[in-house]
């Protein structure tokens, strides 16, 4: 069983420059972007501000890979070299702060904003009620390309890895779906068939960036049309390809208990006993004291992503490095505190109108 100074130690990566603890910060959407997807002011001093917090790797919210894959307004884009001269100043920053960098890749597919983009979605399959259309198999191969570009645009501008948004839904997690994903061209049906897009995503990505560049990777255990057997499935698999640097689950809670019938015990414990293959695993869900980030490190992960806990203190991981007895503060919390941790006017907006009990 890890000691309590476990959350401390360096973590050494298959590629890749070693991250200086064991807390990572979620790619969490704060819709501070500029409309075309560059950076704003808001949104660099919200992320430097987490990295001069002791996070061992501050990742960036989901951006854009391609125009049409943007899901909402003020999101981050590295979809075009347009995207470069503030990625660039971000990566700088962060490496200044003390902190490891990753971009976290993102297309929206059939949860995209068509009004926004001004282009009907694609996703794997036709869909008129979410202005959908199917992609062709041409399609699904350019994708991959934009994934693949994306991360070498990434690695162009600085920053030590990516992360692949294969969760929640969105495009990539939309393949996983066996509810719907019944394409004929090797992209859809079969289990193996619904994974080809993220293997193909992450194959490109390693055989296209260095050797010193971090790959990871975010999925949804279950939920989103995955059963809880193909989601530990899809994880043994791409874990065992040995391109991943991590991977990181996204339990909602990390104490939550499976919602597919037939399963006992805890959702992290379906993951924490897959061979890693160099990998390391990461958890991810309502972390929000040291004994709650221990006790994560205790059931079997490497590292453990922090999300609310990081909107509620921009040095939730110092604090937590250095007090074994640290919780976050109370909710609802004054705008002028979250201001004061550099949660700019746009996020405070998002939070208020979208989080019940978060801003007060």
């Amino acid at each position: 069983m890890p000691s309590p100074a476990a959350l401390r130690d360096t973590v050494t990566l298959a590629h890749g420059p070693a991250w200086p603890n064991r807390l990572t910060l979620a790619p969490l959407t704060n819709v501070q972007s500029n409309d075309d997807g560059t950076l704003s002011d808001d949104e660099h001093d919200w992320l430097v501000a987490r990295g001069r917090g002791g996070f061992g790797l501050t990742m960036t919210c989901a951006a854009y890979v391609a125009p049409e894959g943007r899901a909402w307004r003020g999101q981050l884009g590295i979809a075009g070299d347009e995207h470069l001269p503030g990625l660039r100043r971000l990566a700088d920053s962060l490496r200044a702060s003390g902190t490891r960098s990753a971009v976290q890749l993102h297309h929206g597919g059939r949860r995209s904003d068509s009004v926004l983009n001004g282009v009907p979605n694609v996703g794997p399959w036709a869909d008129p009620a979410k202005q959908t259309v199917a992609l062709t198999t041409e399609g699904v191969h350019s994708v991959v390309a934009d994934f693949v570009a994306a991360a070498v645009r990434a690695e162009k501008a600085g920053f030590d890895g990516v992360e692949v948004h294969g969760a929640h839904g969105y495009l990539l997690a939309q393949f996983l779906d066996a509810r719907s994903n019944r394409r004929e061209d090797g992209f859809g049906g079969s289990l193996e068939d619904r994974i080809r897009p993220l293997r193909e995503v992450l194959e490109g990505i390693r055989a296209a960036t260095g050797p010193d560049f971090q790959l990871g990777l975010r999925l949804s255990p279950e939920g989103y049309g995955i059963a809880l057997h193909e989601g530990r499935e899809t994880a043994r698999a791409l874990l065992a390809t040995g391109w991943l640097d991590y991977l990181d689950m996204s339990l909602w809670d990390v104490r939550m208990r499976p919602r597919t019938e037939g399963y006992d015990g805890l959702l992290i414990e379906q993951f924490t006993d897959l061979p890693r293959h160099g990998a390391l695993l990461g958890v991810a869900g309502g972390v929000l004291t040291t004994a709650d980030a221990q006790w994560c490190l205790e059931q079997g992960a490497d590292v453990v992503t922090v999300g609310t806990g990081a909107i509620l203190h921009h040095d939730f991981a110092a604090r937590a490095l250095a007090d074994t007895g640290f919780r976050a503060r109370s909710r609802p919390v004054p705008r002028e505190e979250l201001a004061a941790e550099h949660v700019g006017p746009a996020f405070l907006d998002y939070l208020a109108a979208g989080w019940d009990d978060l801003v007060a």
